[in-house]
């Protein structure tokens, strides 16, 4: 049975109805409607002054013909959102892209929609949406970790200078590791605050030693935009000073319990889980896997970065491209 929508003089009927104190079941069943189709109207275009029939149908072809002007998805449109998808950008990411280079103001909904319509029809292309059924946890580490641990030298985040703060500057970074399942290996993740840019690098292990050195090679080619780390309060990091000495930095460290001090850090981590997911271990992870998924992730455009992408943005700072970057770090 095909839905048709409220015309004028139903709606007058309405008005003149709700005046009288009729309630929606007897207004539906004098209009031959169900009782969610009049409470549904009556929600949707009831102004400041109650409920008026003009304004009322006015509002509805209002809507009816934002609806027709709605951006159809033509072969060359789905063609460029299966291509982002199978690159793991969001919906918001794609509609950013499309607003930002081609000047079409897709809405995110429709994207969605279009993904349903795929997976219905036996298509794949949901398996690319990043946080399909589940939520992601932000990983705060065990009681010894969350605790200061005794690291030598250690200062405090409150003593982190203003334009670290404040993100006024590029080089100040934020860091952290990622562990294996059954605690077997580790990927060190660096992240800078202003651009978004993620370095990333498989350690092997947790021990504090081998952390370091993935911290140096990480940060030595990028020495000059390497101004502050803020870190994590784990053992892995009792080298610190080591690391400070070495690329000529200063190093922080986020209050115990206080993981959202690195808040950009921890939502990174989150997403190069979609890669290297809590069930995989991560002993035989190599450098060139680690490498391309972090790629994918600076290739991402972000909104906060008004649709621009890490890499993108990084480049504008310091001169540095993604090429120089996968010659640096590969």
């Amino acid at each position: 049975m095909t839905y048709k929508h409220l015309n004028l003089e139903e709606r007058h009927y309405i008005q003149i109805s709700l005046k009288d104190k009729m309630n929606q079941t007897d207004i539906a069943k004098s209009l031959n409607r169900s009782q969610s189709s009049i409470s549904r109207e009556i929600a949707r275009n009831k102004g400041q002054r109650g409920y008026r029939y003009q304004q009322a149908d006015n509002r509805a072809k209002s809507r009816h013909q934002e609806k027709e002007k709605a951006i159809k998805l033509t072969p060359e449109k789905k063609a460029k959102i299966d291509h982002y998808l199978k690159e793991d950008w969001s919906p918001e990411q794609i509609c950013g892209w499309f607003k930002k280079e081609a000047e079409i103001d897709l809405h995110h909904e429709t994207i969605y929609r279009y993904i349903l319509d795929d997976k219905q029809s036996g298509g794949v292309l949901y398996k690319h949406l990043r946080h399909q059924n589940k939520t992601y946890r932000k990983r705060y580490g065990s009681a010894h970790n969350r605790s200061s641990n005794g690291i030598r030298d250690r200062v405090d985040i409150e003593q982190r200078p203003a334009e670290a703060n404040n993100r006024t500057r590029v080089g100040d970074w934020e860091g952290d590791t990622i562990i294996g399942k059954n605690h077997k290996g580790a990927i060190v993740t660096l992240d800078e605050r202003v651009s978004k840019l993620r370095l990333a690098m498989p350690t092997g292990g947790k021990k504090a030693d081998k952390v370091r050195d993935a911290i140096i090679k990480l940060f030595e080619p990028l020495k000059g935009f390497v101004l502050t780390l803020t870190l994590d309060n784990g053992k892995e990091f009792a080298y610190h000073s080591e690391v400070a000495d070495k690329l000529d930095c200063a190093t922080y460290f986020a209050k115990p319990y206080h993981s959202w001090e690195r808040g950009q850090n921890e939502n990174s981590n989150g997403l190069l889980r979609q890669y290297f997911p809590k069930s995989m271990e991560l002993m035989d992870v190599t450098k060139q896997s680690v490498f391309e998924a972090v790629h994918k992730l600076n290739s991402r455009p972000r909104k906060c970065l008004g649709y621009k992408t890490p890499y993108e943005v990084f480049e504008e700072l310091t001169g540095i491209s993604k090429k120089d970057l996968a010659v640096m770090h590969l």
